[in-house]
């Protein structure tokens, strides 16, 4: 897929990774979004949502340069409406689609260069990953991986935040594994569209952008029918 200039990128992003609904559009260096609780009803709010987004932007669906979505790890279901969502209005569009991971979205919205991020797994897991900022450019220092909270893997340094519902549900046995390698710990925060459509803008600018059809969730845990026995 041929790369975009990032100049004046019209984008839509959107994320159902969570209980929460979020899209967002940007143009150029402007971003509008908007965020809502959904419980199960995300398939029933996103195309509203849009609608909405799009009417206040002034911008239809035909000028739009690539729809990205936050690939996961996430709520299953949750994903698949987010990746058949993007699908289907870049099918008709004819339109680049970029799926971004929820853990780096987390990690983005942090005011810090080292981030640990953790989506509750369920299962008495999460889902697990490690960034440092680096210019505009966000570096994998901990690839995303599914694990328990006390086997999450360690990080050299310290001044480290961590975020992401991960930390919400296990906050002892992650405070307590990292001990003094964390400094701060920022609390209910869930993957966010506005920050998928910020890392999604760089995604096309370097030609990472798929065709429809080639736009998959990233799920982790493949084997999620299984008892914990028998993963």
């Amino acid at each position: 897929m041929r790369s975009l200039k990032p100049d004046n990128l019209k984008i839509l992003a959107f994320d159902t990774s969570s209980e929460y609904c979020s899209i967002a559009i940007g143009v150029g260096d402007e971003v509008l979004s908007q965020k809502t609780f959904a419980g199960k009803r995300h398939s029933e709010l996103l195309l509203p949502m849009l609608h909405e987004l799009l009417a206040q932007a002034e911008l239809s669906l035909e000028k739009l340069d690539g729809i990205a979505f936050g690939a996961g790890p996430g709520s299953f279901t949750g994903l698949r409406v987010a990746c058949g969502a993007a699908q289907g209005l870049a099918f008709g569009l004819h339109l680049p689609v970029i799926g971004i991971s929820t853990l780096k979205a987390l990690a983005a919205q942090i005011n810090n260069k080292n981030v640990i991020t953790a989506i509750d797994a369920r299962m008495g897991e999460i889902y697990h990953a490690a960034y440092i900022k680096s210019t505009d450019n966000w570096k994998t220092v901990s690839m995303p991986t599914l694990c328990f909270p006390r086997a999450a893997p360690l990080l050299q340094g310290r001044n480290w935040t961590g975020c992401g519902s991960g930390f919400d549900t296990y906050f002892e046995d992650l405070h307590k594994h990292y001990g003094s390698c964390i400094t701060h710990i920022e609390r209910n925060l869930v993957p966010h569209a506005r920050e998928i459509v910020k890392l999604a803008k760089k995604g096309f600018a370097e030609g990472l952008g798929v065709d429809p059809v080639d736009a998959v969730p990233i799920y982790i845990r493949n084997k999620v029918a299984l008892k914990e026995s028998e993963r």
